[in-house]
């Protein structure tokens, strides 16, 4: 699908203005206090630090870095305040938003349902930036990556979901959504330290 390559210079600062990929981060930034949160979370800091790690290498490589996040039904609020209440509210969510603050030049998309392209304007800003290949990190890996996963594809993006940068509830559910999205999507799953990124931005052409 043609991708639109007017840019208006300097509209987001120092941020990558122009990238054929783009990492997104899918409700990594959350409160973690739902039924289930306590079990699963030794996956979900894992996935934490690994997707940390990929966010390091993927600023040095200027690919840009969009936190795609939940709005948790507080309608009244934006990131910021968001990320402000989760360095407060639990051990748990303190510890995922210190791994992963965001940086000034990193972009945000709030969400109100599981994809993160329904009802939000993340198709106008990867229209901007030129992205053809999506990299999904987050959670849940089979509902919110997952949903997420699904309306790329219709958009004809190029998918890869590293499969050590998601958490679902149950590492069976992981395996299963991963192996989902890998037939369906045909999203490349292998893990981050196995992705090339100046690679992937070649990969079309």
């Amino acid at each position: 699908m043609p991708r639109s390559k007017g840019k208006t210079r300097d509209l987001h600062g120092s941020a990558p203005d122009e990238s054929r990929v783009a990492l997104l981060i899918i409700d990594m930034i959350n409160a973690f206090d739902f039924d289930g949160a306590e079990a699963m979370f030794p996956r979900v800091l894992a996935a934490a630090q690994a997707t940390a790690a990929l966010k390091r290498r993927a600023r040095q490589a200027q690919v840009p870095v969009v936190y795609v996040n939940d709005n948790f039904g507080k309608w009244r609020s934006d990131f910021r305040s968001l990320l402000a209440h989760c360095m407060q509210v639990n051990p748990r969510a303190r510890a995922v938003a210190e791994l992963l603050t965001p940086d000034e030049d990193d972009y945000f998309v709030l969400k109100p349902k599981h994809s993160g392209f329904q009802f939000t304007t993340l198709d106008v800003l990867l229209a901007h930036l030129g992205a053809e290949t999506l990299i999904l990190t987050g959670v849940a890996g089979n509902f919110c990556v997952l949903f997420t996963a699904h309306d790329a594809y219709m958009r004809d993006f190029h998918l890869v979901v590293p499969r050590d940068c998601v958490a679902s509830q149950t590492a069976a559910e992981d395996r299963q959504a991963l192996e989902h999205m890998a037939r369906v999507t045909k999203a490349d799953t292998r893990a981050s330290g196995e992705i090339d990124l100046a690679a992937l931005g070649d990969a079309r052409d």
